[in-house]
């Protein structure tokens, strides 16, 4: 379990809820400020958790800056501009300065939400205007991103975007009620969707996570304050109707599994708490010791740092 949860001292305000907003590399922390256009650079203190603004922060950035994704080299953040319809690519410096490699890579309408997979190949961009995800392949040296094919139609807008642990398989959760999980198989970046795609699971799933054996898929429905559970099937489809947990929490929003894969916590935003579970061989989950714990109004987003130390809890003025 983490040794510590965190708060953040800033607001990622939006007038839509969109996961993804913090990321975090080595010991540095970076967090998009949709309503200013910026992105905000802290320095983690490995002993504390506690956070330093970076002097030259906060960093322009593109118009409604929504998600950010952090290369696994920890040399690249890409920022999904919502407001322009771009992505841009910033290098990261030794001392966790961001620099902007120019021109920005148009995708579709109004990007809202980045996944990258493990490798650092490829990444996926959900655009909530045009319902659709773009696929890039990304140049390993210098970041650069070059399309793969043309974006592919998903039908809804994307709440929530993840790769399983091997990269194969792409998920994006949207709809209302109920919500939708579509799953994609992937081949050298390119889509094929899987049997029996789209999954049905709770009301606005906005939360999404997979457990660290990529056994199991889990959803946070903010509308109806439950937690969907799914055993993965080896070609990457949901198993059954997907277990529900019904928190005596209101609006469940973002879920993150530690890098032990033994607990998950969960933000719910309008309890303004962090509940914290343990993970079962078998994907169950059980409520910890004390949970949950008190956090700022309206806890949205969540990011672990590098050690797997500390959990930051970010909070949003609206969704």
């Amino acid at each position: 379990m983490l040794k510590k949860a965190a708060a953040l001292l800033f607001i990622c305000a939006s007038m839509a809820t969109w996961v993804g907003c913090g990321s975090t590399s080595s010991r540095y922390l970076y967090a998009a400020i949709p309503g200013s256009n910026d992105i905000v650079a802290y320095r983690e203190d490995p002993n504390t958790g506690v956070l330093t603004q970076l002097v030259g922060s906060p960093i322009s950035a593109g118009q409604s800056v929504h998600a950010l994704a952090m290369h696994p080299s920890g040399k690249f953040l890409y920022a999904a501009n919502s407001g322009e319809g771009d992505v841009s690519l910033y290098t990261i410096s030794t001392a966790g300065t961001l620099t902007e490699v120019t021109p920005r890579t148009n995708v579709g309408i109004a990007p809202t939400v980045l996944a990258l997979d493990a490798t650092g190949g490829f990444l996926y961009v959900g655009n909530s205007g045009s319902f659709d995800v773009s696929v890039f392949s990304v140049d390993s040296s210098t970041g650069a991103l070059t399309p793969v094919g043309n974006s592919f139609p998903i039908g809804m807008v994307p709440n929530n975007m993840q790769l399983s642990p091997s990269g194969g398989i792409l998920y994006v959760t949207g709809g209302g009620n109920p919500g939708l999980i579509e799953a994609f198989s992937l081949s050298q970046g390119l889509p094929g969707v899987i049997t029996g795609s789209p999954f049905f699971t709770g009301n606005s799933p906005y939360g999404l996570t997979i457990s660290a054996d990529g056994s199991f898929l889990y959803t946070a429905n903010k509308l109806d304050s439950t937690i969907s559970e799914f055993p993965i099937a080896a070609d990457g489809s949901l198993s059954g109707t997907g277990s529900a947990l019904g928190e005596t929490f209101t609006g469940p929003l973002a879920l993150l599994i530690d890098k032990s894969g033994k607990y998950m916590y969960v933000a719910n935003q309008a309890s303004s708490n962090l509940a914290a579970y343990s993970v079962g061989s078998d994907g169950t989950l059980t409520l910890l010791t004390g949970s949950p714990f008190g956090t700022g109004s309206n806890p949205s987003v969540l990011a672990g740092d590098s050690s797997g130390k500390y959990l930051f809890v970010v909070a949003r003025l609206h969704r």
